[in-house]
């Protein structure tokens, strides 16, 4: 079928090939009888990370077509918001000292921001996460500002 391809019939009528020949002549059953010798040896190691390799760049150019094909430009990769909880403190701002009523602000300041009925859908779990761990060391900070007024 391929050398269908490659070898076109006359289509014009002047006797002019439609199509181009290869420059260099190409024997398919010549290849497989190579590969299906055994003197072309790859290790398993090889191959599977060959494959692997493969699968990735596969897959990132049949998205890339999809894209294409809709009529949209690919999106840049999207830096997601951090859920460690050190990031999410130093976001909150709790390295600094605060009186109570300023938890309750902080608290409503950050769901206004982060809240997961606030953000794109496929943010969502990625949101939820981070308003419990806000949640959690907001209550955290909380309770040693009480204690501290407390003594």
């Amino acid at each position: 079928m391929l050398d269908d391809l490659f070898i076109a019939p006359d289509k014009n009528g002047e006797g002019e090939e439609a199509g181009a020949r290869p420059s260099i002549p190409f024997d398919y059953l010549s290849v497989a009888d190579e590969l299906h010798s055994g003197r072309i040896k790859v290790s398993a190691a090889e191959y599977r990370e060959a494959g692997a390799d493969l699968a990735t760049e596969f897959a990132a150019l049949l998205d890339h077509a999809k894209l294409v094909l809709a009529g949209e430009e690919p999106k840049p990769e999207e830096k997601l918001p951090p859920i460690d909880p050190e990031a999410i403190a130093v976001e909150l701002g709790l390295n600094q000292p605060k009186q109570v009523a300023d938890f309750g602000r902080m608290r409503r300041s950050f769901a206004f921001a982060n809240h997961p009925d606030r953000v794109a859908p496929h943010l969502r779990q990625r949101a939820m996460i981070r308003m419990q761990v806000a949640n959690m060391l907001i209550d955290e900070a909380k309770r040693r500002a009480l204690a501290g007024a407390r003594r």
